[in-house]
């Protein structure tokens, strides 16, 4: 079954790292970059590597982000020199980007860059980044714009959130890659990561939603609410500034008019009963086997759907 994940932060890398286990290279993931920064003379792509990180089986899973085992020695010589010290990158981190920056100077795209990035660790899934065009998130907090990057490491992703702006939509496009993999795809998932900063942008970008709504495979979301709470970061932050209620609800209406059905944990308190067709399942993803359930559960509703 040839699946299309879309992909964000931790829960979608998790999800990710769940379907690889049981469809290997049949899984292609679709990447938000709207969390991508320039700094320290090196381009980090956050969501493409940390996919990249779970795939591989790299990922320092306690810590959440960055390589298991790894140190962060060249990053604290930069910062004894002055470089800015909040963006911590440990030293295999550093070398995914330094590549990605020389890469793509020379005139190379960032989707092939991360392919090659992928290969490099043993991913077996694609890594697809959203485009090959810089789309950058921010937010609005205190009457001040702040990058994304700053907001969520700096000030911990707690200040209240006013407005969510991506800059570059309008010049951005979807790759000849992320449209392929849609128009092929048996099954669309979108992953229980953040729906707004996470999902947002891929969705944001024209030309991806409308190739989600024509492919005719179905397309299912798992939510990220598990027990009627995120797991971690500013979500339900993030879901009040843009209007939406903090609940399964409020993923649905995000992704209005894409949904066939959403997948939700069998704890929630609340799941929806019309808006969408929900089916309850355990979804917090805290083992290999944990995430390797929740994607034949999706695998299962799919099947169920075709089943009419």
């Amino acid at each position: 079954m040839k699946t299309v994940l879309l992909a964000g932060g931790t829960g979608g890398a998790k999800l990710a790292a769940g379907f690889q286990a049981v469809i290997g290279e049949e899984l292609s993931v679709i990447a938000n970059t709207g969390d991508d920064i320039e700094i320290m003379g090196v381009h980090i792509s956050p969501d493409p590597d940390l996919i990249t990180w779970w795939l591989s089986g790299e990922i320092d899973e306690m810590r959440g982000w960055g390589i298991r085992d790894d140190s962060f020695r060249v990053f604290e010589r930069m910062a004894r020199f002055g470089a800015p010290d909040w963006m911590s990158l440990s030293d295999l981190d550093l070398a995914a980007c330094l590549y990605r920056k020389e890469f793509m100077a020379e005139g190379g795209r960032q989707t092939v860059a991360q392919e090659q990035i992928a290969r490099g660790v043993g991913a077996v899934a694609r890594v697809l980044p959203m485009s090959d065009d810089p789309v950058r998130t921010r937010v609005m907090t205190g009457g001040d714009w702040k990058g994304l990057q700053e907001f969520l490491i700096i000030e911990g992703g707690l200040p209240e959130v006013e407005a969510v702006e991506m800059q570059g939509l309008a010049e951005a496009s979807p790759t000849p890659e992320v449209i392929e993999a849609i128009d092929l795809a048996d099954l669309i998932v979108i992953g229980p990561s953040n729906p707004v900063i996470s999902i947002g942008p891929i969705l944001a970008i024209e030309g991806i939603r409308e190739a989600i709504a024509n492919s005719g495979a179905p397309v299912i979301a798992v939510s990220p609410y598990v027990g009627g709470r995120t797991v971690k970061g500013p979500t339900d932050n993030l879901m009040r500034a843009v209007g939406r209620s903090t609940d399964t609800r409020g993923v649905i209406s995000l992704y209005a008019g894409l949904l066939d059905a959403i997948v939700c944990d069998r704890g929630d308190p609340d799941p929806p009963k019309e808006e969408v067709r929900c089916f309850a399942t355990p979804t917090l993803m805290q083992s290999a086997d944990g995430r390797e359930a929740v994607a034949r559960a999706v695998i299962k509703v799919a099947d169920t759907l075709s089943e009419g």
